[in-house]
């Protein structure tokens, strides 16, 4: 038997050693890899990341509901005398009208009452929510009642003169 074939052969150990450690770490990613795909977020909400909304069937005046994350988003078109009359009111956390939108004719806002998360209701130029008697203007800020703070502004941009991205 010669020397290069022997059992005790260092150089024969070590070529040994290293495929066996490749060959280890690569059925570990392999492995890993289902856990690892299982934290990415799931197609369906995917689809919700981004709502577009066609806003030429939203007559001035009217509202309409769409559905972002799964939580709802109230777009009203907004009259000359809804954005007047929203600079007048004085609210329990002030925020300026011109900051919550970005056309004052368009009004964006998550539907969903900020004391315990309930869907308020369109009620005399802004929303009521019927729980627990919290009270929102025209532009989505607490008038009165428990609510601690106003009607949450999605992120959204306008992509076109009649189209809106939500998200």
């Amino acid at each position: 038997m010669s020397g290069s074939d022997s059992i005790d052969n260092p150089k024969r150990r070590n070529f040994l050693g290293v495929v066996t450690t490749v060959m280890g770490a690569g059925g570990a990613a392999v492995a890993s890899w289902p856990l690892i795909n299982s934290m990415n977020p799931s197609g369906d909400i995917l689809s919700n990341a981004t709502t577009e909304v066609d806003l030429t069937h939203i007559p001035p005046g009217g509202m309409h509901t769409v559905s972002w994350q799964g939580k709802p988003v109230f777009i009203r078109h907004r009259t000359e005398e809804e954005i007047n009359k929203v600079k007048e009111l004085s609210q329990i956390e002030p925020e300026a009208d011109e900051k919550r939108v970005q056309d004052p004719k368009w009004l964006v806002v998550i539907g969903i009452c900020t004391h315990l998360g309930c869907v308020p209701n369109r009620d005399n130029g802004g929303w009521a929510c019927a729980c627990h008697g919290s009270q929102f203007d025209g532009s989505g800020r607490v008038v009165r009642g428990p609510a601690p703070h106003n009607l949450g502004v999605p992120p959204y941009k306008f992509v076109s003169a009649n189209k809106l991205v939500i998200g």
